[in-house]
């Protein structure tokens, strides 16, 4: 008979045994469960969405009030390098790969001296990048004839005319006339 102790040993070595097999068949994705499931993730989204065509308005000599208009308050604005703002985009989406796009603004006093870009997408760029594809099969739109021909005939026009329209009875006004 085995031992208490040899009964504990081989009991402990089953579990490591497993998961040792599921590395070994390619089941250690971190993105899936077990290789059959892919639990849902949240959708995240972070910073400001700077295209091409927005950052074509900012030049050198712009006020700081303008650029906060322009791209919004910047995501870090450092209290010890106060002449510079960083605008950093972040998005993670299942189904679309992460994008993420840093822009940085450089003052001198209070007026834009110049800024450093990632390459940025245009606004068309930008949406076709973050739309999911849909794996949904269109909807067939149109009735097949024999199941046209199963359908209800609508009444006439001239029918709907006669039948009366409105409450049966009249009902007294809300407020009384007199005060």
């Amino acid at each position: 008979m085995m031992s208490t102790l040899t009964r504990r040993a081989a009991l402990a070595l089953v579990p490591l045994s497993l998961l040792t097999g599921c590395s070994s068949i390619g089941l250690s994705n971190p993105e899936t469960l077990f290789g059959l499931l892919t639990p849902y993730r949240i959708d995240v989204v972070q910073g400001n969405v700077v295209t091409q065509e927005v950052m074509a308005q900012i030049q050198p000599g712009l006020g700081r009030l303008q650029v906060r208009e322009i791209l919004g308050t910047p995501l870090l604005a450092d209290p010890f390098h106060t002449d510079r703002w960083d605008y950093v985009f972040t998005i993670r989406r299942q189904g679309v790969p992460d994008q993420q796009r840093r822009v940085s603004v450089f003052f001198t006093g209070d007026l834009v001296e110049r800024f450093e870009t990632d390459a940025l997408p245009s606004e068309r760029e930008f949406v076709a990048a973050i739309d999911r594809p849909l794996d949904a099969k269109e909807p067939v739109l149109q009735m097949p004839p024999e199941d046209v021909a199963k359908l209800p005939v609508p009444p006439k026009t001239e029918a709907l005319r006669k039948v009366p329209q409105g409450a049966a009875r009249p009902y007294p006004p809300l407020e009384s006339g007199s005060r």
